[in-house]
């Protein structure tokens, strides 16, 4: 089991995330998330999914795409920390790539099966870190974190936006 993140692991800014997750096995959590996203995307429409709340905000499928590009910056991060590499590794712009990413255009069910590889992915990474390099911390975007708090924080970002869209888009 991973263990929980202290809080000098994180920029606060993450707590909300990670809180979300307390007491619970984050690997068990992020399987669940992809049962919970696979079942969300799959009750609703392409016209559904290609709907924002708002305008000027993010359709489900730009808001999945999201989820997915995020996760792959995480495990990168995840990756180079447990390798102990200390650079300092630069932040991204999420605003910047939504516009890029296609993800209106895309088939949900093509979207789905990359998310269901990527969360896959993600899961055997962690399972396969030592309690030694999920300790070890790294910067990002000129915050330190450690690999576990990663762990964390990729599960609680998928929860939060699974959260919005139940909230807010259906």
């Amino acid at each position: 089991m991973i263990p929980f993140p202290e809080a000098n692991e994180y920029n606060p800014y993450y707590e909300p995330y990670i809180q979300m997750f307390k007491g619970e096995n984050i690997v068990n959590a992020l399987a669940n998330g992809v049962e919970e996203v696979n079942r969300l995307v799959a009750s609703l429409t392409e016209e559904q999914l290609r709907s924002a709340y708002a305008e000027g905000k993010w359709t489900i499928k730009e808001v999945l795409q999201h989820i997915m590009d995020t996760e792959r910056i995480f495990c990168n991060r995840a990756l180079r920390f447990a390798r102990n590499d200390k650079t300092n590794l630069p932040g991204f712009e999420q605003d910047d790539y939504v516009p890029f990413s296609g993800a209106n255009e895309r088939d949900s069910s093509e979207m789905l099966i990359e998310y269901n590889a990527i969360r896959q992915g993600t899961i055997t990474l962690f399972k396969g870190f030592t309690d030694e390099m999920l300790s070890r911390i790294g910067v990002g975007s000129d915050n330190e974190m450690s690999v576990r708090a990663l762990a964390y924080i990729a599960a609680g970002h998928e929860k939060h936006h699974v959260n919005v869209i139940n909230e807010r888009y259906i």
